[in-house]
């Protein structure tokens, strides 16, 4: 039984994973190099699906750094993005880990505690994303603009972009997993 759900949550995965290097493929850039990052957004919502399973959650963040490189419309942004989806995967995960510290949110029932992770980590993890790549792709390649400038019109909209896409792709993939009976 146990080697079922594990087969079905690599599944889930794997699908979730394609549906977020598609959507970062098909999302036109913001006028800019640069475009919100739907790839992130799908990482994010496999680590509050398996924030129990690190393993499944630096794999994907992994995948999600191949994949977003493999579609990146940043000229010379195929590290920086594997960096920064690595990076930022882990860091996702150390603030799920911090958030069942607190006697309040273990007090919520499993869908809430997951709708409370998502309005946390979409803003924050956007944040900590974009912050990593234009740092690591000023160092490895260089920016189009001052970090500063693409700071304030690529990472900040993106984090509004991704919170409100987040939400709503968490909340469809959420009620699709319980009528398939998945969760």
């Amino acid at each position: 039984m146990n080697t079922n759900k594990n087969t079905k949550n690599l599944i889930i995965t794997a699908l979730l994973l394609a549906i977020g290097a598609l959507l970062h493929q098909i999302t036109p850039a913001l006028g800019l190099p640069m475009q919100p990052d739907f790839a992130l957004t799908m990482l994010f919502i496999i680590i509050i699906l398996n924030k129990n399973d690190y393993k499944t959650i630096l794999i994907s963040s992994l995948i999600s750094g191949i994949f977003a490189a493999m579609t990146t419309k940043f000229p010379g942004g195929q590290i920086p993005n594997i960096i920064d989806k690595t990076l930022t995967g882990n860091f996702v995960f150390l603030i799920t880990l911090l958030a069942y510290k607190f006697k309040k949110f273990n007090s919520l029932n499993k869908a809430k505690q997951n709708y409370f992770l998502a309005l946390l980590i979409l803003p924050i993890g956007t944040l900590i994303s974009g912050t990593l790549f234009l740092s690591s792709a000023q160092i490895l390649v260089g920016l189009p603009a001052p970090f500063i400038i693409l700071f304030l019109t690529v990472v900040l909209p993106s984090i509004l972009i991704n919170l409100i896409a987040g939400i709503f792709l968490f909340k469809v993939i959420s009620m699709s997993l319980k009528r398939a009976a998945f969760r």
